[in-house]
């Protein structure tokens, strides 16, 4: 079952008329917390567990590895810190030992709670794969991006309040050997 915008629009409306102060649903892709503000507003925690976020590594594009000079590693896109307001695309190649945490849906990638707060990580961070790594704003609703794995942030992509694409690779963990 697929929820559209309209769909969680819908719910809110009915939530709205009635006289709960929170919800919990739970369903097997995702876990969507609802609680009423004091103005009468809806915040809400939303964790996609349909899948992880991060990815294995995966092979780079065939000929990346001849155009990298002997004895220096390959280019990875989005290595240079060139960070673009569209993410990472989805086919950036995975160097060997990464695992990329990959925004669930389309939206604005946050790297704090809120404005002015310290980032969930930053580089060199270590993460278990349930570790909040940042959020992703789509249509209002704050989502929360787990690790997915075990490791140390090697590499943050996307910058913070930059919209990011589906699966876009918003950062590279470095996955531990255990």
């Amino acid at each position: 079952m697929d929820l559209t915008g309209d769909d969680v629009q819908d719910i809110l409306r009915l939530l709205d008329g009635l006289p709960f102060g929170e919800m919990h649903l739970r369903t097997a892709s995702f876990s969507l917390w609802l609680r009423r503000t004091a103005d009468g507003g809806w915040t809400q925690e939303l964790q996609v567990t349909a899948g992880p976020t991060a990815h294995p590594a995966q092979p780079a594009a065939p000929g990346a590895a001849a155009a990298a000079e002997p004895g220096r590693a390959p280019v990875v896109a989005g290595a240079d810190r060139g960070v673009s307001g569209d993410g990472a695309p989805a086919g950036v190649p995975v160097p060997p030992g990464m695992s990329a945490v990959r925004a669930p849906l389309p939206g604005t990638f946050y790297r704090a709670p809120l404005p002015g707060a310290p980032p969930f990580v930053e580089p060199g961070d270590q993460v278990e794969p349930d570790t909040v790594v940042g959020i992703v704003e789509t249509m209002k609703l704050m989502n929360s991006v787990s690790a997915g794995v075990r490791g140390t942030v090697a590499e943050i992509l996307v910058a913070n309040a930059e919209f990011a694409q589906r699966d876009a690779v918003l950062m590279l963990i470095g996955q531990d050997r255990a």
